[in-house]
């Protein structure tokens, strides 16, 4: 006989444990005798005082269900079903909803608001990643535009370029040899000064600021207005690295400081510029050469038509040339052309019939000399030298030549303005004019309410003045 356990020691098959065989002494002092196991009914009937294996396996499976053979975790859910049930949810309705929400915490005592930051919480936890990218993505731009690294990436040859630049400006020019400054003048030269510093400043160009009167071995006065010429070699020196040069009168003012040079002019030369001065010829100058004998490039109304090749960039006004706003390119012709602008020979023959001096000059040079012309671009005047009403002004308004308010022109200049026009009235109108067409959106926005208070405080007035 095979048993699943280990069999009785006692003959017959009974087991000599207390309780089974005998019954319990009497342990806690009770004056009745406990009853023992072999005492109890068994299928009705008192059993006997030995309990067989058999019996009591029997009584086993009976009370059970079991069968004899049990798995491995016989009696683990058993032992742990009522700690598994409680751990469960439950679901209760009417009264007992009310329970469900004691010991847990809700923000804000359950509100819609704190159901609200609670959803919020919990969407912020599962985007942490993407959130703390967005965040320091956020942090890199201000970082970069609130330190000095937006300016330093503006002037790194290899990224925004602002160091191929100079802007060359000639200031005290009323300081000179004929006359001393007043406060108008002093005023002009401030606003002008200011207005080149922050746009040199912003997209990390050059500035060289020319003190034209300290200039005092030109004793000369009409000497005195070629200094440009010179003083542009000078810069050429001083700044090597820089390949274009960009000439303004003091009576200039830029309009527009959110435009690039690089984006305005320089990134498609060709297309912003034209070779054939017979587009625009307000001189009436012959082009090009009707002469077989040179070369094709002199004879040609476009010179090479290389946008490379192009070393002076000039606006033209209804006179002519206008060098109050121009551009010159550092070059082995440059450095020719320099040279002979600069002659004194020239000066001396010459000067008593040019009336606009250094300007003249380079016209006679353009017409008479096909080498200049081969190397020399045209600009539209309002590309970078827009006049005022009053300038130009005896045939009426020219849209080639007069500044517009719609088209944003980049640089206007009060040309002439010392001949019977307010110098300084124009410059402090164009001033305004640059910062308001410059608002922020938040300076918008003030203004607007501003102006608004304006218009409900000036209501009541007109009707009192009206009754």
């Amino acid at each position: 006989m095979s048993l699943s356990r280990s069999p009785s020691p006692n003959r017959g098959g009974g087991w000599s444990s207390p309780g089974l065989t005998t019954p319990f002494d009497n342990l806690s002092g009770r004056a009745s005798p406990r009853k023992g196991y072999g005492e109890i009914q068994i299928n009705g009937g008192l059993g006997n005082s030995n309990v067989t294996w058999a019996t009591a396996k029997a009584k086993s499976d009976e009370i059970n269900g079991y069968p004899s053979f049990s798995t491995k975790n016989n009696g683990f859910f058993s032992r742990h079903a009522r700690q598994i049930s409680r751990s469960l949810p439950s679901f209760v309705r009417g009264a007992e909803k009310e329970k469900l929400g004691r010991g847990r915490w809700y923000p804000n005592n359950g509100t819609k608001a704190g159901r609200l930051l609670g959803f919020l919480g919990r969407s912020i936890w599962r985007q942490r990643l993407r959130l703390l990218f967005v965040l320091a993505f956020i942090l890199a731009i201000v970082v970069f535009y609130v330190t000095p690294m937006h300016r330093a990436y503006r002037r790194a040859s290899m990224f925004g370029g602002g160091s191929q630049f100079v802007i060359i400006l000639a200031a005290n020019q009323g300081g000179g040899v004929m006359e001393w400054k007043g406060p108008r003048e002093w005023a002009i030269e401030r606003d002008s000064v200011r207005n080149k510093k922050k746009y040199a400043k912003k997209w990390g160009y050059n500035l060289e600021i020319v003190d034209m009167s300290t200039k005092k071995r030109y004793a000369h006065e009409w000497r005195e207005s070629w200094e440009k010429v010179d003083t542009i070699r000078k810069c050429m020196r001083k700044y090597p690295e820089a390949q274009w040069f960009w000439w303004l009168d003091l009576n200039t003012f830029i309009m527009e400081p959110s435009y690039t040079l690089q984006k305005h002019i320089f990134n498609d030369l060709s297309r912003n510029t034209y070779r054939d001065i017979n587009e625009y010829n307000p001189l009436k100058i012959t082009h090009p050469f009707n002469n077989t004998q040179l070369d094709p490039e002199s004879i040609s109304p476009v010179g090479d038509g290389k946008a490379s090749s192009i070393d002076l960039i000039i606006p033209q006004d209804c006179a002519g040339f206008n060098l109050g706003s121009f551009f010159i390119r550092r070059s082995t012709w440059t450095d020719r052309l320099l040279d002979i602008w600069w002659d004194p020979v020239g000066y001396e023959q010459k000067h008593m019939e040019w009336e606009h001096k250094e300007q003249d000059a380079l016209e006679h040079l353009y017409i008479n000399q096909p080498w200049i012309r081969s190397h020399t671009a045209f600009i539209p005047q309002r590309k970078i030298n827009s006049f005022p009403a009053g300038a130009c002004g005896e045939n009426g308004e020219d849209k080639r030549i007069h500044y517009k308010e719609s088209d944003r022109d980049f640089v206007v200049n009060m040309a002439g303005c010392e001949w019977g026009r307010d110098c300084w009235g124009e410059m402090y109108n164009f001033r305004e004019l640059s910062n308001r067409l410059n608002r922020t959106p938040w300076e918008k926005f003030k203004d607007g309410i501003s102006d608004a208070i304006k218009a409900m405080k000036a209501k009541p007035e007109n009707k009192e003045g009206k009754s």
